[in-house]
């Protein structure tokens, strides 16, 4: 936290001294100079606790700003664009756009700017506020919202039982749209699922579909599935794990988990700063498992003739790069983009790289 310490040194002989070497030592206690282990155990203790009450205040903050997200109350401009598609490919990914500067007269030029940000386990619309900061000022125009039972929705997560449910938020979003207009769908996690539903019953209201570090899963596949050998779920989801929700009683199938805090920092947050941390830390809930085991159905017709875009963490320990790239090999994109440095947290310890990846998708006519 940038705290400094003080170091009290004894005056020299020319001072006239101190004296013997426990004579120092008492007065240092007399004084109430501990040891530096206990210095540094109360700076610790401090620090943490500021976070804590830092990480709330942003918390409270960022839940109001995801209500005017939702709400679709920010000025939207639209442009024209060419129908002309670009031919892409894996072995030839879009080039990263960290040092490219891009001219307001591009942007203009975007005919989809609304860009709706889908959250993923745990999470809620707050995950994105720095993305959210970072495309209002690149002239886009960011909505973030809480799927059921997560944020500041109030939803009991152990009655969210089916991706139907825990989408409806989207598919509302999505269902008061023009009928001519069309979003850029932008899902973290588990929420590419969401986003997969959607773009297998709203195709005609997505322009593109951007998976981050997501479970972009195939036709009869759960987002389960992807994270299982991952996260060694035969312990996690053992019947005597104290993460799992019971709902419904211990003689029925959990409804619910929660991650403990220890593995919440091994796998989500291992590139993350201190103060990202601890806002997660105090307003993560839990996850509904239901959605998490249902097998999507997605057709060739709709999904399949989807414009997807995956975006890989390089750095990321709850869906490790070979899963990712899995997903990519199984389930091909239109394009891939890669982020060095980035854990599985949406806060990304490079918002930069990712706002600007996104500006680009835009920009792909």
């Amino acid at each position: 936290m940038g705290n400094k310490f003080i170091c009290m040194t004894n005056k020299d002989s020319r001072n006239g001294g101190i004296g013997s070497k426990s004579k120092r030592a008492s007065r240092r206690s007399s004084l109430g100079i501990g040891s530096k282990s206990k210095r540094a155990s109360r700076r610790s203790s401090l620090d943490e606790e500021l976070l804590h009450r830092q990480a709330l205040a942003m918390a409270i903050q960022q839940h109001q700003l995801s209500q005017r997200f939702d709400n679709g109350s920010m000025s939207r401009r639209i442009g024209s664009t060419s129908s002309r598609r670009r031919p892409t490919n894996l072995s030839d990914p879009f080039p990263n756009t960290n040092n490219k500067q891009l001219s307001p007269e591009s942007l203009e030029n975007i005919k989809t700017k609304k860009v709706v940000l889908v959250h993923g386990e745990g999470f809620g619309a707050w995950c994105w506020y720095k993305n959210i900061a970072l495309l209002e000022e690149s002239g886009l125009v960011p909505v973030a919202v809480d799927l059921t039972g997560s944020g500041i929705d109030l939803t009991d997560i152990n009655n969210v039982a089916t991706l139907t449910e825990y989408s409806k938020p989207l598919i509302d979003f999505l269902e008061k749209l023009a009928e001519d207009e069309k979003v850029i769908l932008v899902g973290h996690s588990s929420g590419g699922a969401c986003i997969s539903y959607a773009l297998e019953h709203f195709a005609e209201k997505i322009s593109k579909a951007v998976y981050v570090c997501a479970t972009m899963i195939s036709d009869g596949q759960r987002a389960f599935d992807v994270f299982a050998e991952e996260l060694g779920c035969a312990q996690l989801f053992s019947s005597d794990s104290k993460s799992l929700i019971y709902g419904n009683g211990k003689d029925k199938p959990p409804t619910g988990y929660v991650f403990e805090k220890q593995q919440m920092h091994g796998l989500y947050f291992n590139q993350t700063p201190a103060k990202d941390v601890a806002l997660a830390m105090v307003s993560m809930r839990g996850i509904p498992l239901g959605p998490m085991m249902e097998k999507l159905s997605l057709s060739a017709e709709k999904y399949g003739n989807g414009r997807r875009f995956y975006i890989q963490t390089l750095d990321d320990h709850a869906l490790s790069p070979d899963v990712q790239e899995k997903l990519v090999r199984e389930n091909p994109p239109q394009g891939v983009f890669k982020i060095k440095g980035s854990d599985h947290c949406p806060f990304f310890s490079k918002p930069h790289s990712l706002h600007k990846i996104l500006i680009e998708i835009a920009q792909i006519p």
